[in-house]
């Protein structure tokens, strides 16, 4: 069986392809909420080191001494299609040349990509400083220096797939705000949810916090209304995701807002008893904010609802960040009574690793440009590595130097200009050219189109620019994986669901599994683990927080 799962996802490796009736940067799978793709996935049950190919055996004895060639044969094809499935996956394809002149343009290529190539002692590396950084963050006398602050959220409980009942949810997280009802049946295992979505504008954002949470309060009462909700008491989740310290599960103090909002009167402030003050301006609204939680608590909180070995939540989007289950005996800033379960779900935040320098022996020069022309200098390291708001402008830097290096366009002077414009480039652009197959060029011709450089492009010029973008998303992959792959070997659970959102993960076509492939050889052999997508965890994860803050008391 371990064979036929090594086979079978190198077959679909090679299948994979864009669904001509599907929607765009997808591949020919679908994934629906909380199920895994269609394919299998590496997980650690099939043995990855070299000294478990072949398994310790006694010493020979008449009974025991004969072992059938047909097992070590196996043992060997297994080794070596793990090694083809990891170099299909995560090695990137350099086109092939056809002259003297490709060759010298391949080099060159090459070595503008080099340092987008990691080692597994690199990534081993980025694990144990992010499990430090997580320890430090857990500290009381270490959390004030840590770049990962470990943000309690004093979810002590998740769910069991018992709740019931119905149960309100607000999401409020960029340039939207959603109202939302979710409703479980008792004994099923389905989630009914109703919603309403606004915009927030730039006058709520940036005008008088009291403004902003009267907006969310009335909305609220709107949606009560259309959907003949007044009348009685409900418990509502939430989701407020921007930077918190919390208190308990219902009161969260905002540290700093981001995201282009800039409240007065609320940094510093408890925004359950803002949001509740809101409410009560409604003597018809009866509600009690019982949950507040950011998107990547709601993500493990939505996959925990239907998989019971859920102890994590992952988010790989705009921005990237994990929730996991830690024990409380390590939280030393944890305020009040630990819950029964003597576990509490921890915010890493992990974004921030890297702050201070400790990612530094894995930056590019492409990086740290990135960087200094971003919004939040020197801030978000690790999540500048990774997510989507951050990879397209780092694949535009690469590509304006393969321009004036003349290993793209021939150095076209009209194509350099169009390069030279920040942000022109966009993440969605190497999710739409890794989702041709490896010597097609739909979607390549596409994007270059849309961007103006289709003229004079040749097969070169196509297969330069995806080897560019696989080099960038195959590290941010691998970079996501050591992440996931510390959490993992943290909290040494034997077996582990990986509950998975945000856009970057789920629309590059090959993101899932170049991640997979990558956490099979970082966790330790002794542990389990899968990853499914968990969809919508601000929505469902809020209302699930209330359910399970309800049917605990």
């Amino acid at each position: 069986t371990k064979l036929i799962l090594l086979d079978s996802l190198l077959q679909e490796v090679k299948m994979l392809k864009v669904s001509s009736a599907g929607r765009r940067r997808t591949n020919s799978f679908t994934l629906f909420e909380n199920q895994e793709p269609s394919f299998p996935s590496l997980r650690t049950e099939v043995p990855f080191t070299q000294d478990t190919i072949f398994p310790n055996t006694p010493a020979p004895t008449p009974a025991s001494s004969f072992i059938p060639n047909s097992f070590l044969e196996s043992h060997v094809i297994e080794h070596e299609l793990l090694q083809v499935v990891e170099s299909t996956l995560l090695q990137p394809t350099l086109p092939a040349p056809d002259s003297i002149k490709d060759k010298h343009r391949i080099d060159n290529l090459k070595k503008i990509c080099e340092d987008f190539l990691l080692t597994d002692s690199q990534l081993k590396e980025i694990e144990k400083r992010m499990v430090t950084e997580i320890n430090w963050g857990l500290g009381a006398a270490t959390n004030l220096t840590s770049n990962i602050k470990s943000y309690i959220t004093y979810v002590s409980q998740l769910p069991t797939g018992r709740e019931h009942g119905q149960f309100l949810a607000l999401d409020l997280g960029g340039t939207n705000f959603r109202a939302i009802l979710i409703e479980i049946e008792a004994g099923s295992s389905s989630i009914k949810m109703k919603a309403a979505k606004h915009a927030v504008s730039e006058d709520l954002m940036q005008g008088p916090g009291e403004n902003l949470f009267n907006f969310m309060a009335d909305r609220l009462r709107d949606f009560m209304i259309d959907h003949e909700l007044l009348g009685r008491r409900y418990k509502l989740g939430f989701t407020f995701s921007f930077p918190t310290v919390q208190h308990s599960l219902s009161s969260a103090d905002l540290a700093n807002w981001t995201k282009g909002y800039i409240c007065a009167g609320v940094e510093g402030e408890d925004v359950g008893k803002l949001l509740e003050k809101s409410i009560s301006r409604h003597a018809d609204m009866d509600i009690e904010v019982c949950a507040i939680l950011n998107d990547t608590t709601g993500c493990l909180l939505a996959c925990a609802f239907k998989r019971p070995d859920c102890a994590m939540g992952v988010i790989i989007g705009t921005g990237t960040n994990a929730s996991y289950v830690e024990d409380i005996s390590n939280v030393e800033l944890y305020e009040g009574k630990p819950g029964r379960n003597r576990q509490v779900v921890i915010n890493t935040e992990w974004g921030a690793l890297g702050n201070t320098g400790n990612l530094d022996f894995v930056r590019t020069k492409y990086d740290l440009t990135v960087d200094a022309e971003s919004k939040n200098p020197r801030k978000q390291v690790y999540e500048k590595l990774i997510s989507g708001m951050y990879l397209g402008e780092l694949t535009r830097q690469i590509l304006l130097e393969a321009v004036q290096k003349k290993i793209l366009f021939d150095g076209n002077e009209e194509k350099k200009k169009i390069l030279s414009e920040k942000d022109i480039f966009l993440t969605r652009h190497i999710s739409d050219i890794e989702s041709d197959e490896v010597g097609e060029y739909e979607y390549v011709i596409q994007v270059l189109e849309e961007l103006n450089l289709q003229e004079g492009a040749t097969e070169m010029d196509y297969q330069a620019l995806r080897y560019i973008c696989e080099c960038v998303s195959t590290r941010a992959a691998v970079l996501a994986a050591a992440g996931v792959a510390a959490l993992l070997n943290k909290m040494a659970r034997k077996r582990v669901t990986v509950g998975m959102d945000g856009s970057l993960y789920k629309f590059h076509p090959h993101f899932h599994n170049r991640m997979v492939a990558k956490i099979a050889s970082l966790v330790d052999s002794s542990i389990q683990f899968q990853m499914v997508l968990s969809e919508d965890g601000s929505g469902r994860g809020a209302g699930l927080a209330a359910a399970v803050s309800s049917n605990s008391r």
